[in-house]
């Protein structure tokens, strides 16, 4: 196909907005060395939602004999969505194309991605196309809400056929954004907006894997009430990929004094008071942008009946178990005396942290479910309920996908949050006040569901802290504040010493030695076969659960919360986002 000019018409284009492209850099690897990598690509894309079509515009900085830009699951370079621009010495071409489980590219039979122009100007080289979300096409990628691995790659050397082009012997680099996500303009902060950093005091990273690192810090003195209305990570340079995520707790009001302690979380010596700051002010991950609160809404701060101390938890992924590394990462908080006519507040959702939730080893696709339930939300949330403005997914490595939904009288009845390219590694906060009339009323269930990927280990995964260790969590953004902190379940105890005691007996292992040692240790002990797994998917969508119905000083609120049962839901929002022709249904 050779490259021809066109018009563009883009009056039905209601939203715009750009992300850059690093050429020949892979974040989480770069970023320990804070090197200084010159942009060589910019994609600029826009969103018709009349039509279903993305318009995408790259820029080259300095093209040699072709680039590369694509899609696929996880940032693979193999089954991969991919356009591509390339020379053959004498001719230009362009096309849609897919690489193989090899990374051997093809042209795709059906071109969806169609030539808009082409052009050279003084700062680069301009490619204008477009394509639908949706292709139909089982080769091509299906472009939704959520987030989207593109990769990209330039070509050094002309091509006679495009057949020839195999991925994993080119530079490329991978970059994650948000498509289909609207350009809200950050709101402008008024002159009457302080700033109060909450950040680790120099401390010297652990040459161990994962750390969680905690600090009290003192409010000052007679701090009147204050509203929250944006807060933004402070990274120290050269730590990027080494601060996983970073909490900023507010400790019980209960408490008129609570210790200094900088040190570890985990430190059985740590003052037993850190157990009671659990208020959540802001919760920052990688991939995360600057926060900002609506106009009606803001987080309170100080003034009488709050606490006077924070504590900031910083948690440390050091997997090439660095030494001697500084660090005074945390949270900086924009805060104002004009207080706005709502309190905010930030809920846990999802599953407790607790090594009862246990993925098997092998598994291509796993999953587990967390429960509000309807008592929880009957006892804790106000008679008008909870408007739900913003929502950040959260998992550890193996994590694949996360969804939180409302359900009403035993059926799914919206959609909170939805993201089954989910990476640990861009943990954005959604701004969902466009795409959900979420207001939870008292009675409903709210269910957040992870799905899982342990192909590539050869023993159980737990629940846990540890970034081997898994977590299924939504941080939702809500008003008005309740003391509903966490609303999230486990599987019960005593089903779970059931099911090892049975497993057990199953493979032959009279010698069951259940409950003498502790969950992640039964778990290891198992005989993992694919029976195996499948009465421990069976138990976690059958067994009665412990449900953590917990108030903002870390309690339970009163009631029966043991052995409840699952809430019985009808999934009616499992259908594909664009029906096609002939029932075929599309991949990505």
């Amino acid at each position: 196909m050779r490259i021809f000019n066109k018009h563009l018409r883009l009056q039905d284009v209601t939203i715009m907005y750009f992300t850059a492209l690093a050429a020949l850099m892979v974040i989480l690897v770069a970023s320990y060395q804070a090197p200084s990598v010159p942009v060589d690509l910019l994609l600029a894309w826009n969103i018709s939602y009349a039509k279903q079509e993305i318009y995408m515009e790259l820029q080259v900085a300095k093209l040699k004999h072709g680039v590369v830009l694509g899609m696929s699951d996880r940032g693979e370079l193999t089954n991969a969505d991919l356009v591509v621009l390339w020379d053959s010495g004498t001719k230009s071409y362009f096309g849609d194309a897919w690489s193989d489980s090899e990374g051997h590219v093809s042209l795709d039979s059906q071109q969806d991605y169609e030539l808009i122009e082409a052009k050279e100007k003084a700062d680069g080289f301009y490619l204008l196309f477009k394509r639908p979300f949706s292709t139909c096409d089982p080769k091509d990628y299906l472009i939704e809400e959520g987030t989207v691995h593109i990769i990209y790659g330039l070509l050094d050397q002309p091509l006679a056929s495009l057949e020839e082009l195999n991925l994993s012997r080119i530079h490329t680099g991978l970059q994650r954004v948000l498509m289909l996500r609207p350009d809200d303009p950050s709101p402008t902060l008024g002159p009457d907006v302080q700033t109060m950093d909450v950040v680790a005091p120099d401390v010297i990273i652990p040459s161990q894997e994962t750390t969680y690192w905690c600090f009290i810090q003192k409010l000052p003195e007679n701090m009147p009430k204050n509203h929250i209305v944006m807060y933004e990570s402070v990274i120290t340079p050269g730590n990027e990929a080494i601060v996983h995520h970073i909490e900023v707790f507010e400790c019980s009001p209960d408490m008129k004094d609570v210790p200094q302690y900088s040190g570890s979380c985990d430190d059985n010596m740590k003052p037993r008071k850190l157990n009671y700051c659990r208020h959540v002010l802001a919760a920052w991950a990688m991939g995360a942008e600057a926060f900002y609160y609506p106009p009606d809404a803001g987080l309170a701060m100080g003034g009488p009946g709050s606490s006077k101390f924070l504590r900031l938890e910083v948690h440390y992924h050091n997997p090439l178990l660095i030494a001697g590394r500084h660090d005074s990462s945390g949270i900086r908080l924009h805060y104002t005396r004009r207080l706005r006519p709502y309190d905010a507040g930030i809920m846990e959702l999802g599953l407790v942290y607790t090594p009862v939730m246990a993925i098997p080893p092998k598994q291509r696709i796993f999953y587990l479910t967390g429960y509000c339930t309807s008592k929880c939300t009957q006892t804790a949330l106000p008679q008008g309920g909870i408007y739900i403005f913003a929502s950040q997914l959260h998992t550890h490595l193996a994590g694949r996908g996360v969804r939180t939904v409302l359900v009403r009288g035993g059926k799914e009845v919206e959609m909170v949050q939805e993201d089954q390219h989910f990476s640990t590694h861009y943990q954005v906060i959604y701004n969902i006040m466009l795409a959900c009339l979420c207001v939870i009323p008292q009675g409903d269930v709210l269910l957040t569901k992870c799905t899982y990927n342990t192909e590539d280990r050869s023993k159980p995964t737990v629940g846990g802290f540890g970034i081997m260790e898994e977590m299924c969590v939504n941080y939702i953004h809500y008003y008005p504040r309740t003391q509903l902190e966490l609303c999230k379940s486990h599987v019960d105890m005593g089903y779970l010493q059931k099911y090892f005691n049975f497993i057990n007996r199953f493979h032959g292992n009279e010698q069951c030695v259940c409950g003498e040692v502790d969950v992640t240790q039964q778990f290891s002990q198992l005989h993992w076969d694919d029976f195996t797994g499948e009465v421990l998917d069976s138990l976690y969508n059958t067994a009665p659960i412990f449900m953590h119905c917990n108030q903002s000083t870390a309690r339970l609120f009163p009631g029966e919360w043991e052995k409840q049962p699952i809430p019985v839901v009808t999934s009616i929002l499992d259908k594909p986002h664009y029906p096609c022709e002939g029932g075929a249904v599309p991949t990505g």
